[in-house]
């Protein structure tokens, strides 16, 4: 450590560093690096821990076993990293201006929509390397250090941290939320630096309910809470099995994720074009349901190579296309891409594309 290398050639006595002053530099490299604000918190989740041991109570991670497993490491960051002080929160914003409307594709029944965060590149390694970087800056500067990074990558508990630092503050849609909007990703780097904390963002939502009114599944209990069971980015990424009967054609053409509760966000009005890594690939910010659902597992992986949307698998992706063709205007376009998989080999499609067909039937049926 360079606290022993400083004792060392001092005679016994280490000088007192200047932790503020390293602090101070630690956000000018951060945003030299490329993160768009830097912040520092404790390593303590403190009042964060409650509110989620009652989500966790109340069942509303839903199939995601691992919430409750590693429940431990989010409420003591010293399981995690033993030594960990301070977490230094930074933010990097993903809006791709360049993007279909994303209003007019989800307006427009016969397209898909991707939630705007996945249009592009994975955004895990990007965050984590432009962290690693930093932390190879300020060991370059007091010598080595113990440090860990992460991007949505461990049971961090990222938004508390963020709003800690000063960077954020927890919305009623339970995202992290700026002035300049909420599209954006976090990272933090754990550290046994004592670096002095920020002081927390104050929360700018007022009275506002919009994205509890906006929400297609009523995800949004209360504000603050949501109940993951009913979320569509939880029934189209997290969960394996089935969706719901009854969540289905709330659904609409949301094939990957949901971004309702942050479109009809006041803040995002003011949101500026993210970082270019994740610009929409593939056309897939307004690609037709027909044409994805034509991708073969072979071409799902090619075109997806680099994207969040692969780590889904492709029985996923045409579970998910399924329902959206579901809930389509009918079409015979859309009746032969569905009849096509309706032997499928996985029971899973299979059973979804039954459900399109006669939801399809029906309708045309009520519509003649």
């Amino acid at each position: 450590m360079q606290e022993m290398q400083d004792k060392e050639s001092t005679g016994g006595a280490a000088p007192e560093r200047d932790w503020a002053g390293l602090a101070a530099r630690i956000k000018d490299w951060g945003r030299e690096i490329g993160f768009a604000e830097v912040g520092i918190a404790r390593a303590e989740p403190g009042e964060a821990v409650p509110g989620l041991l009652r989500w966790l109570a109340l069942g509303r991670h839903g199939e995601m076993d691992y919430m409750a497993k590693h429940a431990p490491l989010r409420a003591d960051p010293g399981l995690l990293v033993p030594g960990v002080v301070s977490v230094v929160s930074v933010r990097q914003p993903y809006w791709p201006e360049d993007a279909a409307d994303a209003a007019a594709t989800l307006a427009d029944g016969g397209l898909a929509y991707v939630s705007r965060y996945a249009l592009g590149r994975d955004y895990h390694k990007p965050i984590r390397n432009r962290l690693q970087k930093l932390a190879d800056r300020i060991r370059a500067e007091i010598g080595d250090f113990a440090c860990r990074a992460f991007s949505d990558s461990a049971p961090v508990m990222e938004v508390e941290f963020a709003r800690q630092a000063g960077t954020a503050w927890r919305g009623k849609h339970t995202l992290s939320l700026t002035r300049g909007g909420s599209y954006h990703f976090l990272g933090e780097l754990y550290t046994d630096l004592p670096l002095p904390p920020d002081a927390p963002v104050e929360a700018h939502c007022g009275t506002c309910t919009a994205c509890l009114d906006a929400c297609p599944t009523q995800a949004i209990v209360a504000p603050y809470e949501v109940d993951a069971r009913r979320c569509i980015s939880y029934l189209t990424i997290e969960l394996a099995g089935p969706i719901p009967e009854d969540l289905r054609p709330l659904l609409g053409n949301r094939i990957y994720g949901c971004d309702d509760c942050q479109l009809c966000c006041p803040w995002n009005r003011f949101a500026h074009a993210g970082d270019p890594d994740f610009a929409p690939r593939h056309g897939l910010d307004a690609a037709a349901l027909v044409d994805l659902f034509a991708w073969s597992e072979a071409e799902f992986d090619q075109r997806l190579q680099g994207s969040p949307i692969r780590r889904i698998g492709h029985e996923r992706w045409l579970r998910n296309l399924a329902v959206a063709l579901g809930n389509a205007p009918g079409s015979p376009q859309v009746l032969a891409a569905l009849q096509a998989r309706a032997d499928h080999p996985s029971p899973l499609v299979r059973e979804h594309v039954a459900w399109a067909l006669a939801r399809q039937r029906r309708n045309s049926a009520c519509n003649p």
